[in-house]
């Protein structure tokens, strides 16, 4: 099992469908499903945030840093 953590939550975050933490079979499966949030986050929410995907340990964390 591994798990995809949202690290901070920012307003835009709050305010979407995406969810904070969630459980996957395969690392892969959560290293997929992350990039895509990264990918969606950094497209549609409103710029003050970069977002990027990190591996710790058995975990898959979306870390988010000042634009």
């Amino acid at each position: 099992m591994t798990t995809l953590i949202m690290e901070k939550q920012c307003g835009c975050f709050k305010r979407s469908d995406l969810e904070a933490e969630q459980q996957f079979e395969s690392k892969d499966e959560a290293l997929q499903e992350a990039i895509a949030m990264c990918e969606e986050m950094n497209e549609t929410f409103c710029q003050k945030h970069n977002f990027t995907v990190v591996e710790e340990g058995a975990n898959i964390v979306i870390k988010m840093d000042l634009n």
